[in-house]
Protein backbone atom coordinates (compact mmCIF):
# COMPACT_ATOMS: atom_id res chain seq x y z
CA UNK A 1 0.00 0.00 0.00
CA UNK A 2 1.17 3.53 -0.69
CA UNK A 3 0.05 6.79 0.19
CA UNK A 4 0.63 10.22 -1.19
CA UNK A 5 0.49 13.67 0.12
CA UNK A 6 1.27 16.97 -1.43
CA UNK A 7 2.68 20.56 -0.35
CA UNK A 8 2.79 23.28 -2.48
CA UNK A 9 4.95 26.23 -0.73
CA UNK A 10 5.07 30.43 -2.26
CA UNK A 11 7.91 32.45 -1.18
CA UNK A 12 10.59 32.58 1.23
CA UNK A 13 11.18 30.02 4.03
CA UNK A 14 9.71 33.03 6.87
CA UNK A 15 7.69 35.08 4.81
CA UNK A 16 6.19 32.37 2.17
CA UNK A 17 3.25 29.53 2.73
CA UNK A 18 2.02 26.42 1.59
CA UNK A 19 -0.96 24.57 1.83
CA UNK A 20 -1.25 20.90 2.00
CA UNK A 21 -3.38 18.44 0.61
CA UNK A 22 -3.79 14.45 1.27
CA UNK A 23 -4.58 11.78 -1.31
CA UNK A 24 -7.94 11.10 0.58
CA UNK A 25 -8.87 14.34 1.10
CA UNK A 26 -9.12 14.77 4.34
CA UNK A 27 -6.13 17.38 4.38
CA UNK A 28 -7.45 19.55 2.12
CA UNK A 29 -5.21 23.00 1.29
CA UNK A 30 -4.34 23.04 4.74
CA UNK A 31 -2.13 26.25 5.31
CA UNK A 32 1.15 25.73 7.24
CA UNK A 33 3.87 28.57 7.60
CA UNK A 34 7.21 29.86 8.98
CA UNK A 35 5.03 30.98 12.14
CA UNK A 36 2.66 28.14 12.75
CA UNK A 37 5.69 25.64 13.20
CA UNK A 38 8.50 28.37 14.99
CA UNK A 39 6.05 30.95 16.70
CA UNK A 40 2.92 31.21 17.45
CA UNK A 41 0.95 30.55 14.34
CA UNK A 42 -2.29 28.99 14.14
CA UNK A 43 -1.81 27.04 11.17
CA UNK A 44 -1.02 23.34 10.69
CA UNK A 45 2.63 22.14 10.42
CA UNK A 46 4.47 18.97 9.71
CA UNK A 47 4.87 18.09 13.27
CA UNK A 48 1.74 18.57 14.85
CA UNK A 49 1.18 16.26 11.69
CA UNK A 50 3.65 13.31 12.52
CA UNK A 51 2.21 13.48 16.08
CA UNK A 52 -1.41 12.89 14.89
CA UNK A 53 0.40 10.23 12.69
CA UNK A 54 1.86 8.35 15.78
CA UNK A 55 -0.77 8.79 18.24
CA UNK A 56 -2.64 6.96 15.75
CA UNK A 57 -0.82 4.49 14.47
CA UNK A 58 0.19 3.53 18.03
CA UNK A 59 -3.60 3.19 18.97
CA UNK A 60 -4.72 0.91 16.55
CA UNK A 61 -1.45 -1.13 16.80
CA UNK A 62 -2.15 -0.98 20.65
CA UNK A 63 -5.61 -2.70 20.19
CA UNK A 64 -4.38 -5.25 18.04
CA UNK A 65 -1.67 -7.12 20.53
CA UNK A 66 -4.65 -6.58 23.03
CA UNK A 67 -7.00 -8.57 20.19
CA UNK A 68 -4.27 -11.24 20.15
CA UNK A 69 -4.54 -11.58 24.20
CA UNK A 70 -8.44 -11.68 23.85
CA UNK A 71 -8.81 -8.49 25.09
CA UNK A 72 -11.28 -5.84 23.41
CA UNK A 73 -10.60 -2.29 24.35
CA UNK A 74 -13.71 -0.25 25.40
CA UNK A 75 -11.48 3.09 24.40
CA UNK A 76 -7.77 3.93 23.73
CA UNK A 77 -6.73 7.35 23.95
CA UNK A 78 -3.23 8.45 22.85
CA UNK A 79 -1.69 11.99 22.70
CA UNK A 80 1.14 12.32 21.08
CA UNK A 81 3.75 15.52 21.85
CA UNK A 82 6.34 16.01 19.25
CA UNK A 83 9.11 18.13 20.23
CA UNK A 84 11.31 19.84 17.31
CA UNK A 85 14.62 21.63 18.80
CA UNK A 86 16.90 23.49 16.60
CA UNK A 87 15.17 22.70 13.31
CA UNK A 88 15.58 19.02 14.94
CA UNK A 89 12.47 16.93 15.38
CA UNK A 90 13.88 15.47 18.84
CA UNK A 91 11.75 13.16 20.21
CA UNK A 92 8.10 11.78 20.39
CA UNK A 93 5.76 10.90 23.62
CA UNK A 94 2.70 8.78 23.91
CA UNK A 95 0.64 10.05 26.38
CA UNK A 96 -1.86 7.31 26.73
CA UNK A 97 -4.66 6.29 28.66
CA UNK A 98 -6.98 2.93 27.70
CA UNK A 99 -10.07 1.01 29.62
CA UNK A 100 -9.71 -2.54 28.71
CA UNK A 101 -11.91 -5.06 30.68
CA UNK A 102 -10.43 -7.79 31.65
CA UNK A 103 -6.72 -6.78 31.29
CA UNK A 104 -4.18 -6.71 34.46
CA UNK A 105 -2.33 -3.92 35.06
CA UNK A 106 0.92 -5.91 34.74
CA UNK A 107 -0.18 -7.47 31.00
CA UNK A 108 -1.04 -3.87 29.75
CA UNK A 109 2.39 -2.57 30.70
CA UNK A 110 3.77 -5.65 28.12
CA UNK A 111 1.34 -4.69 25.72
CA UNK A 112 1.44 -0.53 25.50
CA UNK A 113 5.32 -1.60 25.22
CA UNK A 114 5.14 -4.04 22.50
CA UNK A 115 2.89 -1.34 20.62
CA UNK A 116 5.39 1.54 21.05
CA UNK A 117 7.98 -0.43 19.90
CA UNK A 118 5.94 -1.73 16.91
CA UNK A 119 3.70 0.47 15.27
CA UNK A 120 4.54 1.30 12.11
CA UNK A 121 5.29 4.87 12.88
CA UNK A 122 7.52 4.39 15.39
CA UNK A 123 9.45 2.25 13.33
CA UNK A 124 9.93 4.86 10.92
CA UNK A 125 11.20 7.82 13.29
CA UNK A 126 14.97 8.32 14.12
CA UNK A 127 14.21 10.00 17.69
CA UNK A 128 14.01 8.61 21.20
CA UNK A 129 10.15 7.82 21.83
CA UNK A 130 9.02 7.86 25.05
CA UNK A 131 5.13 7.17 26.87
CA UNK A 132 3.66 7.26 29.96
CA UNK A 133 0.61 4.21 29.67
CA UNK A 134 -2.11 3.73 32.24
CA UNK A 135 -4.74 1.60 32.04
CA UNK A 136 -7.45 3.27 33.82
CA UNK A 137 -10.96 1.70 35.19
CA UNK A 138 -13.21 4.97 34.37
CA UNK A 139 -12.07 7.21 31.32
CA UNK A 140 -11.28 10.94 31.48
CA UNK A 141 -10.38 12.53 28.04
CA UNK A 142 -6.71 13.81 27.47
CA UNK A 143 -7.29 17.15 25.87
CA UNK A 144 -4.44 18.24 23.11
CA UNK A 145 -1.52 20.53 23.73
CA UNK A 146 -2.47 24.36 23.58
Amino acid sequence: MKRTATANWKGSGKEGSGKLLTQSGVIKNKAYDYRSRFEDGTFTNPEELIAAAHAGCYSMKLSFILGAAGLTPNRIETKCTVTLEGGVITGSHLEVRAKVPKCKAAAFAEYAADAKANCPVSKSLAVDITMHAELVKSFRAITPAQ
